[in-house]
């Protein structure tokens, strides 16, 4: 009889070994859907954020085209050479803001791309599984020497 009690003992540990082991895989299938859609749900996000740096690109881009223009042309008007001396310095400046202005957009991209990233590290807990797999075997081992 008391064989029988160790045997049923070791096969209770072997389930319950074999329980936790199963869990934790059904637990690292599961952050493994998880980790993917996070990832997925980033790169949508990075592309929304490159799409708007670009829209926000191409229309300073525009908007410094118009105002050259419309400066060079009130200052010809005037008849001033609108590459000569203040006029150019005038468009030079312009200039200058708008890459100023782009490059301030550009780290702000950066910032944000950089913000939501998704850490290799995350843990899957498998190795945890294996420690308290380990522990029910020590408890049946413990309990079968006694």
């Amino acid at each position: 009889m008391a064989a029988l009690a160790s045997l049923a003992t070791l096969v209770g540990a072997g389930a319950s070994i074999y329980g936790n082991v199963r869990q934790a895989q059904q637990q690292n299938e599961l952050n493994r859907a998880q980790i993917q859609i996070a990832q997925q749900q980033e790169a949508a996000r990075q592309d929304a954020l490159r799409a708007q740096q670009q829209e926000a690109a191409l229309q300073r881009q525009q908007t410094l085209a118009k105002t050259i223009a419309t400066t060079r042309a009130r200052l010809a008007a005037s008849g001033v050479a609108p590459d000569e001396g203040s006029a150019g310095a005038l468009t030079a400046g312009l200039t200058q803001e708008a890459a100023a202005a782009q490059n301030a957009d550009d780290a702000t991209l950066r910032a944000r791309l950089a913000q939501g990233r998704v850490s290799l590290l995350n843990p899957d807990g498998t190795f945890t599984a294996l420690l308290q797999s380990s522990r029910t075997f020590g408890f049946a081992a413990r309990n079968l020497l006694d």
